[in-house]
């Protein structure tokens, strides 16, 4: 199967999906720590993938996205951003709309807490 179909495959299986730096347990940078750790703490149920387990996969999804750097969040097979862009979302309010839209279950009051201690 080639990156492009792996990737594919993966966003059109699982309502979130973080393409990261390791894992949501064990992140190996700093951005995707950040992204990772905002879904976990807001109880998201998401698929991690490891782009350094694959430089073909590390490389493709850059290329399916367009998008340069990694971390690279989807919800419901929609590309959302990377790191600045998920925690702009998170501040505004906007990623919570973005769960309820499309039906991902999170919990407002951790999203809460995250602007409260940002604001």
């Amino acid at each position: 199967m080639s990156a492009e179909d792996q990737i594919k495959k993966t966003v059109t299986d699982n309502d979130v999906v973080l393409f990261m730096k390791g894992t949501k347990s064990m992140p190996q940078c700093g951005f995707s720590s950040r992204v990772a750790g905002v879904l976990n703490y807001m109880g998201v149920d998401f698929a991690d993938v490891n782009v350094l387990e694959d430089e073909n996969l590390r490389q493709g999804i850059k290329t399916y996205s367009d998008w340069p750097t990694i971390p690279q969040l989807y919800i419901k097979g929609e590309f959302v951003g990377g790191c600045d862009i998920v925690t702009e979302m998170t501040l505004s309010g906007e990623l919570d709309d973005l769960f309820s839209k499309n039906g991902v279950t999170y919990d407002k009051e951790a999203a809460d807490k995250i602007r409260e201690a940002n604001a």
